[in-house]
């Protein structure tokens, strides 16, 4: 193919700049220099050397081979994207998948120079990987723009407008804020702060964009000390009215690319996150202080009142836009239209551009028809876009950034007569959301710890999946937010009330189908007793579950009494906003009830 031999050229190139540069290796991170995990495509290095477009993944090149490591979400998707390419592909958390040390350390002779972008990796992870690599007798090379000379024709970084985000829906002033970061740099003994991860920087300055898709974050540092405030970026990109907010809240702007020299002609002990700012950056400070605790990400995660009330907006909103978007799909499958797996992902941006406060999609919708539905990050495109028909399923997990919350869900639709695997799959998978939505816990309880009631189910049947089954949210943020998390990995970050986290077990069975059902829940105060203080879930999504896949026999009585509450509420809340009786109709079948 052809876009296959373009890959090969590239590799190619970048091979003949490593042997001119010194360098036996060089590693392209799914990086920017923000640690984000969404970048723009500035710094879409991997995917344009790779062709691989998942959003996680590290590529490694040698003189002579090359790896890409991918996780469960992305097996599929990157043995068919880098399928003759003369790439590789490492599935990472098999038992027997090499570290991207030990696979150099097999690929490499002892003393070859592994080059990294500086920009590109975090002051922790120089130091981290640096040791690994020596201790295997392979030396760590932070380089300048490593693809500089391969990389020609590299986007430009973009000139999106900045959008000031209302503290009605913030909840909190701009200088609060500023305040807070303020008292975070003097706790850890700093008489400055320099924050270089987008959404806590938009967060504290209540400022929004779109300079990432489907990210409403604006590529940016900001520096804080005890006198002034400074935000690093595009000028370009200010409104006048962004102009006199910046101006009333003392603020100042310098370039985006100003942010070096400022750091330069610093004496001040200014306070980094180490996990996160680059060592490029960090080598411009003199009196650095590190710090990799989750204090600014923690107050972030905790919504206040007004943030609360704006996500069941949302959530309200997301509602009807599903409605809208589900009423019209089956309309089409039954008329006999054709209808593809991209034409549901239009329909559903179609209908969510149309709520008010619309700001972008929080995630490129996954459509997943049979097949397609086990993987799991899976988007359809041209070449892989399928004709529904009404004999699988139809995997379905999307959402919207709204000026009041941001919203993901996932849905499995059965569009003709279900086996009883696929029944049984489902069930597994919808017992163990309900028991992780159910789950009452003490103060101080993390992810970690409440992760296997979602999972415990399907393992008795000997089922399983691989990634997490929770990541946090943010509001009217990115829709993959910490610091908490909900996974079998462990986190030290608890569960506070305030954090909105996803619920979203799955079965996947390769070239069958795949079966995912995800809500938001939001971690709430329950009671208190003589033994502490006990928190819950409150579960926020507002859609109904397929009832035709459900095994109601597979269900105790308190998972019933559950399900049938969440559909009975989704009827009550949704069916007054709707347009039209014959949607409210609709939507009644869809929340069909099981017979306890």
């Amino acid at each position: 193919m052809k876009d296959k031999t373009i890959i090969r050229d590239r590799i190619a190139l970048l091979r003949s700049s490593l042997l001119s540069s010194g360098l036996d290796a060089l590693i392209v991170p799914q990086a920017d220099p923000h640690g984000s995990e969404y970048i723009a495509r500035r710094w879409q290095a991997r995917r344009w050397l790779s062709g691989f477009t998942g959003s996680a993944g590290d590529l490694v090149v040698t003189l002579a081979d090359a790896a890409l490591w991918a996780d469960s979400r992305y097996w599929l998707q990157a043995g068919q994207q880098l399928e003759d390419t003369g790439i590789g592909v490492v599935e990472e958390g098999k038992p027997d998948a090499p570290s991207i040390v030990d696979w150099l350390a097999a690929h490499l002779p002892q003393g070859a120079k592994v080059g990294y972008d500086s920009a590109l990796i975090s002051v922790d992870k120089a130091k981290s990987f640096g040791e690994k690599l020596s201790a295997r007798g392979l030396e760590l090379v932070l380089v300048d723009d490593p693809l500089g000379d391969v990389w020609k024709e590299r986007p430009a970084l973009p000139q999106s407008p900045v959008l000031i985000h209302p503290e009605c829906y913030a909840g909190e002033s701009v200088d609060s804020k500023i305040a807070s970061v303020r008292r975070y740099a003097a706790d850890h003994g700093a008489s400055a702060v320099l924050l270089v991860d987008l959404a806590q920087i938009a967060w504290t300055l209540n400022l929004r964009g779109t300079d990432i898709n489907c990210n409403p974050v604006v590529i940016s540092y900001l520096f804080v000390d005890n006198r002034c405030a400074v935000w690093f970026v595009d000028p370009a990109k200010l409104t006048p009215e962004v102009d006199e907010y910046l101006r009333e809240h003392f603020i100042d702007v310098l370039p985006y690319d100003a942010v070096a020299d400022f750091l330069d002609g610093l004496a001040e002990s200014v306070l980094v996150n180490s996990a996160q700012v680059p060592a490029k950056l960090a080598s411009h400070i003199s009196s650095c202080v590190e710090s990799n605790d989750f204090f600014l990400a923690v107050l972030k995660a905790c919504r206040n009142k007004d943030q609360i009330e704006g996500t069941r907006t949302a959530m309200l909103q997301d509602g009807v836009a599903m409605v809208n978007a589900f009423f019209e799909l089956d309309r089409r499958m039954a008329a006999g239209e054709r209808v593809t797996e991209i034409g549901v992902a239009e329909l559903l941006e179609a209908e969510r551009s149309k709520q008010p406060g619309y700001l972008c999609l929080s995630f490129e919708s996954i459509v997943g028809y049979a097949e397609h539905g086990a993987i799991v990050h899976y988007t359809a495109t041209a070449e892989s876009d399928v004709v529904l028909s009404p004999d699988n399923l139809l995997l379905v997990d999307s959402g919207a950034t709204y000026l009041c919350g941001t919203t993901d869900i996932t849905r499995t639709f059965s569009l003709g007569n279900p086996t009883v695997e696929q029944k049984t799959d489902f069930t597994l998978v919808l017992k163990g959301m309900i028991d992780l939505a159910r789950a009452v816990f003490p103060v101080g309880t993390r992810g970690a710890q409440l992760d296997v009631l979602a999972r415990a189910e399907m393992w008795r049947h000997g089922a399983a999946y691989l990634h997490g089954t929770g990541h946090g949210v943010g509001h009217c943020l990115n829709v993959h937010e910490g610091p908490q998390s909900i996974r079998m990995q462990e986190n030290p970050v608890e569960l506070r009330p305030g954090m909105l986290t996803s619920d979203e077990p799955g079965i996947y069975r390769a070239g069958k189908y795949g079966i995912r059902c995800e809500n938001l829940i939001l971690c709430v105060p329950a009671f208190t007793t003589d033994m502490g203080e006990f928190l819950k879930f409150e579960t926020m999504t507002l859609y109904p579950f397929d009832t035709t896949l459900v095994e109601a026999s597979m269900l105790d009585r308190a998972e019933i009494e559950w399900f049938n509450g969440y559909q009975t509420r989704v009827y009550e809340l949704l069916a007054p906003l709707l347009d039209s009786d014959e949607k409210r109709v609709w939507l009644e079948n869809k929340c069909k009830t099981l017979d306890i």
